[in-house]
């Protein structure tokens, strides 16, 4: 008997099917489809499952200001957190140091110069200062996840700035805070529109900036004692009556490290 194949009949002709031939047909092209399908749908899960646990996170950490982070804030969230997990960079907004100056073996404040730039900003008006930039930042969020005329995730800056106002004593805060992303360089001569109405485009003049650096969260209780010691390092009083507050990590980060900003005058 020939070993070396079987003859198939039929159709008007013969064909001869060798052993090599029925070891790679066991090499089933839908076995391998089917399995890149369930590899897909593995990783989809994960990342469905990711993606609620970090919402989690965030609702509980919010409760605590009296914050609700909607449903649909969970695929931002996922991306601004897997793109910032310690293995991209995030680009900080470029500044020039000018000076250091320190008081006991301490850092009391540097002076920097920040160049003109463009940024996405938008003004919140909720209770608290917590609740402004909590709900001011998941709308950042969304405008550099995609929901801009660029269509895609434009990347993460540090920092994050809100702008405050208090009163001519500086004793409280207004209620109108405005939460401000600076664009990548990439974006920054032709910077993409946000979807959100509320989220405008401004371009910010070159400035000097003294800023002094404090960890913890950021309250408006916290804000005026900074405003306060910033003023006292600065061996002078306060006399604007807007201050800039930089964030280094997200609103729910457990320890956050920040900077109170003035901005010299003209």
């Amino acid at each position: 008997m020939d070993r070396g194949g079987c003859r198939m009949s039929g159709g008007g002709g013969g064909g001869m099917i060798s052993l090599e031939d029925l070891e790679s047909m066991s090499e089933d092209p839908l076995s391998d489809g089917l399995e890149e399908d369930r590899e897909e749908e593995e990783e989809d899960r994960e990342e469905e499952e990711e993606q609620g646990r970090l919402l989690q996170y965030w609702t509980d950490v919010a409760r605590g200001h009296q914050v609700e982070v909607p449903r649909d804030m969970a695929e931002p969230i996922h991306q601004i957190t897997t793109n910032n997990d310690g293995t991209h960079t995030r680009e900080q907004v470029p500044h020039t140091l000018i000076t250091r100056k320190e008081k006991c073996g301490e850092l009391a404040y540097e002076k920097r110069h920040y160049e003109k730039a463009h940024w996405a900003c938008i003004t919140v008006h909720e209770d608290t200062y917590e609740q402004s930039i909590c709900y001011g930042f998941m709308k950042i969020m969304r405008f550099i996840c995609q929901q801009n005329t660029a269509g895609s995730y434009l990347g993460m800056t540090i920092p994050i700035v809100t702008v405050v106002r208090t009163d001519e004593m500086q004793s409280t805060l207004d209620r109108a805070v405005t939460v401000a992303y600076y664009l990548p360089a990439q974006h920054q001569t032709d910077p993409p529109r946000p979807h959100d109405p509320e989220i405008r485009i401004e371009l910010w003049p070159a400035t000097i900036v003294y800023t002094r650096a404090f960890s913890g969260a950021t309250n408006e209780l916290s804000i005026i004692n900074e405003v306060r010691r910033l003023a006292e390092a600065l061996d002078r009083p306060a006399v604007c009556e807007s201050f800039i507050v930089a964030g280094y990590t997200n609103p729910a980060a457990a320890n956050r490290h920040n900077e109170i900003w003035f901005l010299e005058r003209p």
